[in-house]
């Protein structure tokens, strides 16, 4: 790429550069740069590599694995010894109900089965001696049997009382409080599995197709290095209202980050080569950017138009070409011209 001045003006520009480099440099003036002793610096690589463009989709950071806890049974809360944050273990007690009904659904039922299990003893003996048919003794038998059936089902109602974590995780959601009335279908708590997230973002019909499951893409946290996440999930019908499809991708076990965040999903849309230098090469002097370049064992300062930000690189749009050879942290004394020695 050439530079972005013409020739006609570069000797003024590179003298005036110079004079910007050299604002600390204590020398006398008209000191030539072949008089001052060589520079100890760093070099760095002019690069042309591949780049693949990006486009980012919002989205937001879900757990992997969260659930609902809902009462199945009627009753009024009366213990809740559940806070915010706090890590339960799966079977751990959740939240106590109250409901007399069911507890005297329970009495009922027992009453009905003691009467019907001294009826079946009473007639398993008569048939032992002849007394009763076995017709008889099975009729009494089924109405045993039926009583059993609804004394465990009273039991099981009763046990619905105590609301029980399903597997180890963090309540990161409580709805309810002591003295509610729960219900079938009332959230109560949100239990979550904290460190195993994921990004749930709305992608549009023209990004859909560049996603397939198990891809990895770029993810973009606040305040987080970028990861890479595997697409785990992808909606097969679009949302009627906003025309996008669902798409889950999964994330690395990530420190400080939570369910809830905002995030973006990197998708690849192109490829191209661009030309990039460290960042540590670039100067900034006002509206000037320019980096010194070696050149023969000497320095060179050269105008250059910057573009994208990539991690620890600064894309160049023109005033090099790859392969040249750019000083790191230039130090603030070095002229055009002035002799350069390369640290190990």
């Amino acid at each position: 790429m050439n530079a972005l001045p013409s020739n006609r003006w570069m000797p003024l520009l590179v003298g005036g550069l110079s004079l910007v480099v050299a604002g600390c440099h204590e020398s006398k003036p008209g000191v030539l740069a072949s008089n001052l002793p060589p520079a100890r610096v760093r070099l760095g690589e002019v690069r042309l590599a591949p780049y693949v463009a990006v486009e980012e989709v919002m989205g937001t950071v879900r757990a992997r694995r969260k659930t609902v806890v809902e009462a199945k049974v009627t009753g009024r809360i009366s213990a809740l010894d559940v806070r915010l944050g706090q890590s339960v273990r799966s079977g751990d007690l959740l939240i106590q109900l109250d409901a007399p009904e069911l507890v005297a659904r329970v009495d009922q039922a027992r009453v009905v089965l003691d009467q019907a299990g001294r009826e079946r003893d009473r007639f398993q003996g008569l048939l032992q001696q002849r007394t009763v048919t076995a017709q008889e003794f099975e009729l009494v038998d089924s109405r045993w049997r039926v009583a059993k059936a609804g004394m465990a089902e009273a039991e099981t109602l009763l046990g619905y009382t105590r609301v029980t974590a399903a597997f180890d995780g963090v309540v990161s959601r409580k709805v309810a409080e002591l003295g509610d009335l729960a219900t079938p279908g009332r959230p109560l708590l949100e239990l979550e599995v904290p460190g195993d997230l994921r990004l749930e973002a709305d992608v549009g019909e023209a990004l859909l197709s560049r996603i397939q499951t198990h891809q990895v893409l770029s993810v973009r946290l606040a305040g987080k290095p970028d990861v890479e996440g595997r697409v785990a999930e992808i909606a097969p019908a679009a949302d009627a209202g906003t025309r996008t499809f669902l798409v889950k991708v999964d994330l690395p076990p990530l420190e400080g980050v939570h369910s809830g965040q905002f995030g973006r999903l990197g998708i690849p849309v192109a490829e191209s080569s661009i030309l990039s230098v460290p960042a540590a090469a670039l100067i900034r002097r006002g509206q000037l950017e320019f980096v010194v370049v070696g050149v023969g064992g000497r320095a060179q300062l050269r105008l250059v138009r910057t573009g994208r930000a990539l991690g620890d690189r600064i894309e160049i749009l023109s005033g090099l070409e790859g392969g040249e050879k750019v000083v790191l942290e230039a130090p603030a004394s070095v002229i055009e011209g002035q002799g350069l020695e390369v640290a190990p």
